[in-house]
């Protein structure tokens, strides 16, 4: 199914690139022949094809340029194929007519790579050396970013630009008349003469970004201002930043002074919205101003290469508290014996890392709960609708491409096959988002599973909700982006966005939170309750869709110890090749788990333990795995969370009060070492010049 699915987009992107080539030989024939329609036609229809795929398919074009034939040279190319074919035809005089037309448009490329230079230097001096979010950056000078087209887009300005003075030209070659092209090509060198000086007013003081050295010393007085305490760290690639959303509320609740430290500028627009402070400091150099602040906690939801470089700085201590827990091995990387200090959930972790002997001390390991899963709510007894809703959300295969990591490859159809042939089964299906990026089995796997689902909504029906539902929902998407986004032109770079992303409005958090909640509700009320529903945006939530869900079926992750606060009944799918008892045994997190097979045999006995609770023998064994995993209840885990901050925050304060010790005390010692030199080589002087001063010696 899926290369049946690509294969359109093939032979589109085929199609294009032949009409493009056809495009090229048709009117280099018709210059050559002369032939002034199939020439006038093909230039034409070259320039407009090119223009359209810049806008509908840059990748494409983007393969072009990597074989040295990018949009520069296509265009040259196309020009001078008209000026070969106005050579031709008869009636144009080459020296009186065609020589100003040739020097007019040697003069367009002229001006268009001075446009280059001058955009060159106007990016330059707006990158910025750090990107902040949610921080007042007025005093910096910020400006709007000039036009995209002008700035970052060269191959859109020089085909654009190009379009007047390819129509005068081929109105020429039409009318054997000069006049035309004369006025089209003067009508290009304006726009490229006017875009030029347009761009070059970025340059001018009124316009120009702070410096380097600037921006810095504004980081510090605004460091100094707000004195940060406690923040989290994280780096990251394009898909993983919902490793750090996911720790947003608990940060922002945190008593202290909070701050989000990133490392590469894409992160920036990837957080959630959140009114904490975000500041990304892409250079090692620049990431030691937080050595001076007031800094005193980091946490960590993510191991990265760049981490090491953050541990540097002594006067902070370091707390790694991972995006998720799992019984696999990934839960305990022998990197975290960096951190100061390990926090987890609960004994389990505690245990994991022991039994891993991966040298994290005992003593450095912290039991901090989940806070972020008290919106998930607990459980209350079997369905209540006629349908049975089970989420199915298996994780991604990783890096090892263990087999038993996903149960996409071996499982995932079976699974999905079972719980579609149930009538009474409303499926859930919300894959890792990174599922398919290292084995693309399981992206194959994924596709043909959503294809099922598909197919499996088309064969069912019933009434739907009216069109009052729809119409909320829509309410509820415009203001909750409203609220948690930021609309930039079309041409907003970094600083733009800066300016524009200043400090948040009060009670934004508050507002957001009750909007996501209006949202969530009306998302789920605008389908009908027996249509299967694929998840894969940021939207609905994992922790929503745990509270629609009377089942989870889900793999050896993080997934299954979160949804485990709720006490709900959930399947484990064990595609390890290890027998039940084995794989029960090994991974702790599923002794409380319904174990299927990779044929999903066991899904009817499954279902049917859910729609009766009598029937379900493992509630008792979830309620107790749920303090295993996730420690006690009372004090709520936000309260040991904030508590585990605050105490790291005090060993840190301690290092720096015996620092500040040992250096008064440093003082005064080098003081007296620097008097006694001093005075010794005092009694030298007298013993060499016994005669009087070095002034009498000199004037004598």
């Amino acid at each position: 199914m899926p290369s049946a699915g690509l294969a359109p987009r093939r032979v589109v992107q085929l199609t294009a690139l032949s009409a493009m080539f056809v495009a090229f030989a048709a009117q280099l024939a018709g210059a050559l022949l002369p032939n002034v329609p199939t020439f006038a036609a093909a230039s034409a229809a070259g320039l407009a094809l090119d223009l359209y795929l810049q806008r509908k398919q840059p990748g494409l074009l983007s393969l072009l340029g990597k074989i040295r034939f990018d949009v520069t040279i296509r265009q040259l190319l196309r020009d001078m194929l008209i000026l070969v074919g106005l050579l031709r035809i008869e009636g144009i005089n080459p020296l009186h007519e065609q020589s100003p037309l040739t020097i007019a448009l040697l003069l367009f490329y002229g001006l268009h790579f001075a446009c280059q230079a001058v955009a060159v230097l106007v990016r330059r001096r707006r990158t910025v050396p750090i990107v902040t979010r949610n921080i007042d950056t007025s005093s910096l000078g910020l400006t709007a970013a000039p036009p995209r087209i002008l700035s970052r887009r060269p191959g859109h300005r020089l085909l654009n630009f190009s379009v007047p003075a390819t129509a005068g030209l081929l109105v020429t070659a039409i009318t054997r008349d000069a006049t035309w092209g004369g006025i089209g090509l003067g009508i290009a060198l304006a726009l490229s003469l006017g875009g030029t000086v347009y761009l070059g007013t970025w340059l001018l003081p009124g316009k120009r970004a702070a410096n380097d050295r600037q921006v810095l010393e504004w980081l510090n007085a605004w460091l100094a201002e707000y004195q940060p305490t406690v923040g989290m760290y994280f780096s990251g690639g394009t898909t993983s930043a919902y490793q750090a959303n996911m720790w947003l509320s608990t940060l922002a609740a945190l008593d202290g002074k909070p701050l989000i430290v990133l490392r590469e500028r894409f992160m920036v627009q990837k957080i959630d919205a959140t009114d904490v402070p975000i500041v990304c400091i892409p250079k090692v150099a620049q990431l030691m101003a937080l050595e001076h602040s007031t800094l005193q906690v980091l946490l960590h939801p993510a191991n990265s290469g760049k981490t090491s470089q953050v541990l540097r700085i002594p006067s902070i201590k370091h707390a790694f508290i991972n995006h998720g827990e799992s019984d696999k091995l990934s839960s305990c990387n022998p990197y975290a014996k960096a951190y100061d200090e390990v926090w987890v959930a609960g004994p389990a972790a505690r245990e994991r890392y022991q039994l891993a002997d991966i040298g994290v001390e005992d003593k450095d390991v912290v039991e901090v709960g989940r806070p972020q899963l008290a919106p998930i709510r607990p459980y209350a007894g079997g369905p209540t609708s006629p349908y049975t809703t089970v989420l199915y959300a298996p994780t991604w295969e990783g890096w090892t491409n263990d087999p038993g990591n996903t149960s996409v490859i071996l499982a995932g159809e079976n699974i999905v096959r079972e719980l579609l042939a149930d009538p009474k089964v409303r499926l859930l299906y919300k894959p890792h988002p990174m599922t398919g990026s290292v084995d693309p089995r399981a992206g194959r796997a994924n596709d043909r599973i959503k294809t099922m689902i598909a197919e499996a909504n088309a064969r069912r029906g019933g009434d739907r909700p009216g069109p009052e539902a729809a119409a909320a929902l829509e309410r509820a998407t415009a203001e909750l982006n409203a609220l948690t986004s930021t609309k930039f032109g079309t041409s907003a770079d970094e600083a733009e966005r800066m300016m524009l992303q200043g400090s948040p409005d009060t009670g934004r958090a508050a507002a957001v939170s009750a909007a996501t909640a209006a949202w969530e509700a009306a998302y789920w009320a605008s389908f009908p309750e027996w249509e299967h529903q694929i998840v894969t945006g940021p939207r609905p939530a994992i922790y929503s869709c745990f509270n629609q869900a009377d089942l989870l079926i889900s793999d050896v992750s993080s997934v299954v110890s979160d949804y485990l606060t709720s006490e709900k009944p959930y399947a484990v799918a064990n595609t390890s090749g290890l027998t039940e008892d084995d794989f029960r045994a090994g991974f702790p997190t599923v002794r409380a788990a319904a174990i299927l097979d990779p044929e999903a045999t066991g899904v009817p006995a499954l279902l049917e333990a859910v729609r009766n609770p009598e029937k379900d023998t493992l509630a008792a064994a979830r309620a107790e795995l749920k303090e295993h995993l996730l420690g006690p209840s009372d004090p709520p885990s936000l309260v040991r969370f904030n508590g585990a901050a605050l105490t790291l925050a005090a060993k840190a304060d301690e290092r720096r009060a015996r620092m500040a010790a040992r250096l008064a005390s440093e003082i005064p010692a080098q003081r007296e070492d620097v008097s006694e030199a001093e005075a010794a080589m005092s009694e030298e002087e007298q013993e060499l010049e016994p005669n009087g001063s070095t002034d009498d010696a000199v004037n004598a």
